[in-house]
């Protein structure tokens, strides 16, 4: 067990510590306000004050962020260390920055919490984000401080042993435009010919062809073949509007849809743009997406993997969220688990990490029960915000799945049904994911 000793504790550091030592290294950790204890225990300690100890032999010196009970502007200059950017530099100390205080800032979001610009949707803008700015934003910087950390700790401590994580895979989903021309119906069919004639549509609405957008056997074989585990995020809004134009559950194919996948794999729901301002609509869309994953024989049994006695997992449609409403939006409605932290603007590591975690709420200062299962990588991000080729992307994931399996981190990719199918515009994006999928195994 490692001891720490601070001159007072706070429910910061006991968040903070608890993420680094429990869930990154996996080993026990106490925090002690007295002194003479710390003097006379005999394992790994760390003096986080700026009181001289006797027989301590690894100290850092404390950065006041983890002692406030405010959210106030933090003067922040970065520099680096080990070829890493990194901040809150500390003076007489055996590690050069205060990891406790500076990972908290990243993780906790605390910059979203002062004012600032928001993007043409509304969501925070990364390029407010320190990460975008000191060019971090593509590195789990958190898990890269903690690999870091632990070497320090050995060299004072030879005995000192962590738990080594394993890098894993997580391909998510999200389901917002089930098909592209099948199941719409006749008025939208009509007005989407007349605005873009097209044979393709005609031979697809008359079964000659297969809709652009059904790639969902392809990614079945896939998953089977790699043995995946992946979850899919739908799209279920009674109504649809400029933000939301998926297939409206009261049809049969969307609900055959997600029983299928309720089935075989994991689903989430996949809040509406509408819904973001509407606690009320986001529980009737979570109880529409519970009723259709247990449609039929299923509704009288439990399924462990898609929760069918209650949806709780979840991802913003657009990454539309604010802090700190947002998540308390989706506590109150049930949810335990989110997979929206990561920008809709641009790739990357919008918390600097590659592990999940859970939410601590900064407004009440307390650590919450929900749990954030961050992203670095999504396709629209890749297409639509940052204009690459195929190519190009394959390139950037593969930046993204070596950073990742040198921390043993969670490797989270968004992915859209779109995006995998026979559509014309996306020639070469469906190839590019398999070579991936491939290459994360090895």
């Amino acid at each position: 067990m490692i001891l720490i000793y601070s001159h007072i504790t706070s429910t910061r550091l006991q968040y903070i510590c608890h993420f680094i030592f429990k869930e990154l290294m996996g080993v026990d950790f106490s925090i002690t306000v007295d002194s003479d204890e710390f003097t006379n225990y005999e394992g790994v300690k760390i003096n986080y004050s700026d009181t001289e100890i006797q027989n301590s032999k690894f100290k850092i010196q404390n950065y006041s962020l983890l002692f406030d009970e405010i959210i106030i502007i933090q003067e922040i200059i970065c520099f680096e260390v080990n070829g890493v950017k990194v901040f809150f530099r500390t003076h007489n100390s055996d590690f050069p920055f205060d990891i406790f205080a500076a990972s908290f800032y990243l993780i906790t979001r605390y910059e979203e919490y002062l004012p600032h610009e928001k993007d043409i949707y509304g969501r925070y803008d990364h390029k407010n984000s320190l990460a975008f700015k000191e060019g971090f934003l593509n590195l789990p910087l958190i898990n890269i401080w903690v690999k870091d950390f632990t070497k320090a700790l050995q060299q004072k401590f030879p005995s000192f042993r962590i738990q080594d994580l394993k890098f894993k895979i997580i391909p998510t989903y999200d389901i917002d435009i089930a098909y592209s021309n099948k199941h719409k119906g006749l008025l939208r069919n009509i007005g989407g010919f007349l605005r873009s004639p097209s044979l393709e549509r005609i031979r697809v609405l008359v079964g000659f062809q297969k809709d652009p957008f059904d790639s969902y056997e392809w990614l079945n074989d896939l998953h089977q073949q790699y043995n995946l585990s992946p979850l899919y995020f739908f799209l279920v809004t009674s109504r649809n509007g400029q933000y939301d134009k998926n297939i409206l559950p009261h049809k049969e194919a969307m609900w055959k849809l997600v029983k299928q996948h309720a089935k075989r794999y994991t689903v989430g729901l996949h809040p509406s743009w509408q819904s973001g301002d509407n606690t009320s609509l986001l529980k009737e869309e979570k109880l529409q997406l519970e009723a259709m994953a247990g449609r039929g024989a299923l509704s009288d049994l439990p399924d462990l993997r898609s929760g069918l006695n209650g949806i709780t997992k979840s991802r913003q449609h657009y990454i539309r969220f604010n802090l700190p409403a947002g998540y308390n939006k989706l506590i109150e409605a049930g949810i335990t688990d989110d997979y929206s932290m990561g920008y809709g603007s641009i790739n990357g590591f919008r918390a600097s990490v590659a592990s999940s975690f859970f939410w601590y709420d900064l407004e009440n200062e307390e650590q919450t029960r929900l749990r954030i299962h961050p992203f670095c990588f999504m396709d629209a991000n890749a297409y639509y915000e940052q204009k690459q080729t195929a190519q190009q992307t394959a390139e950037e994931m593969k930046h993204y799945l070596s950073v990742c399996k040198k921390i043993n981190g969670a490797l989270i990719t968004i992915w859209h049904n779109n995006f995998l199918g026979t559509a014309e515009e996306f020639k070469g994006w469906k190839d590019i994911y398999e070579e991936f999928i491939t290459l994360a195994q090895q």
